[in-house]
């Protein structure tokens, strides 16, 4: 059987819907090592499977990120996150990141901001794992729900707190792009009934981990940022918004 060529993979490409099939053809091609491979890369693609978890990582914040196949992906809005959060995140500072999926944002937090330690969670047995790649050397990562598996010493310590919490709300998990929809973590999707369940969970939290003067940072949707803010003034936090509107990213930090 021949070599899938560049232009079969971009026709096939083509043919699945992809709108930079050059460009994602260029990518697979530079993930395959042998042709057995390279054809069930070009299938997994065609078939709606990310490009990310197909060819194995993410480009965030200029870091080359693992990205396993189930796993959340992380998106190209959220380091408009990243870059409120190295605002607030003064050196050596104690930084969590709680749904941390991949790992992503505090591995790209800590690449410029050097905290004196970084710590991450999260339930989805897989994103651990993913996670505890991409922060190899950097940060410990805990399976576990939201807070409960940190160290109890972190407690009124932390500096800064990201949480990538989910919030799509569960009425619209079906109407998700079929590649979030089929192949991403519904726990890194579901936000339950309005999309803030887990929010709420969060910012209640928050208060008893962050230090005086910390900040909880977390995206939320436009349609959705009135009831967010209103989430962390009723934990007890001093809501500030930063909105991007290039890359259609809202974000709060939230003081303690």
């Amino acid at each position: 059987m021949p070599v899938p060529s560049h232009a079969s993979i971009v026709t096939a490409l083509r043919a699945a819907g992809c709108v930079f099939a050059e460009d994602e053809a260029d990518l697979i091609l530079a993930a395959a090592t042998t042709p057995e491979q390279l054809r069930a890369l070009v299938a997994r693609r065609a078939a709606g499977e990310p490009l990310e978890q197909v060819v194995g990582w993410a480009e965030f914040c200029g870091l080359r990120i693992t990205v396993d196949p189930g796993v959340f992906v992380p998106r190209r809005r959220t380091e408009f996150l990243v870059e409120r959060a190295r605002e607030v995140t003064p050196p050596d500072a104690l930084v969590v990141d709680l749904c941390c999926g991949s790992g992503a944002l505090g591995a790209a937090l800590a690449a410029t901001a050097r905290p004196a330690a970084l710590h991450a969670a999260d339930l989805d047995p897989a994103a651990v794992a993913c996670a505890r790649r991409n922060l190899a050397g950097v940060g410990t990562v805990h399976r576990g729900d939201l807070f409960d598996p940190l160290p109890a010493e972190l407690r009124g310590r932390v500096h800064t707190l990201l949480a990538n919490v989910p919030y799509v709300p569960t009425r619209e998990i079906a109407l998700l792009p079929a590649e979030a929809r089929d192949h991403e973590a519904r726990l890194a999707l579901d936000g339950g009934a309005d999309g803030l369940a887990v929010l709420r969970r969060v910012a209640t939290g928050a208060g008893h981990w962050l230090r005086p003067g910390g900040h909880l940072l977390f995206e939320t949707s436009e349609r959705q940022l009135p009831h967010a803010v209103a989430v962390v003034r009723d934990a007890g936090l001093t809501p500030q918004v930063a909105v991007d509107e290039d890359r259609d990213a809202t974000v709060v930090l939230a003081a303690r």
